[in-house]
């Protein structure tokens, strides 16, 4: 059994030009006792992205703040706390905060979709 808080657990941040103001921390992890996948948790600053990518593992997202929209698959959806969305494997997606304050969603992914 697992029982914490996201305020306890060390923010990864994330560098490079395809990226801006993006953050994450792995709340549930097979180091938790969850075989075989990770929850995550993402924050995007203002005007924030995360890397326009593939990778062959599906994740699922559920918004929790903020506004923002998810490129999938060559279209943009809009999301806003409450917004759910399944990305299937190997389609190229990319998360945005639309904004004025920061978006934060939950990542789900399998295990080797957590780098």
């Amino acid at each position: 059994m697992v029982v914490g808080h996201k305020d306890n657990i060390e923010k990864v941040k994330f560098e490079g030009p395809a990226v801006k103001g993006a953050t994450m921390k792995a709340l549930i992890s097979p180091q938790d006792g969850w075989e075989g996948y990770v929850m995550r948790y993402f924050e995007l600053e203002v005007d924030g992205y995360s890397p326009r990518h593939t990778h062959p593992w599906p994740h699922i997202n559920y918004i929790i703040s903020g506004e923002g929209s998810l490129h999938l698959d060559g279209k943009d959806y809009d999301l806003r706390a409450g917004s759910y969305a399944y990305v299937p494997s190997d389609k190229l997606h990319q998360f945005s905060n639309t904004g004025r304050g920061e978006f934060k969603f939950i990542c789900i992914v399998p295990e080797e979709g957590h780098k």
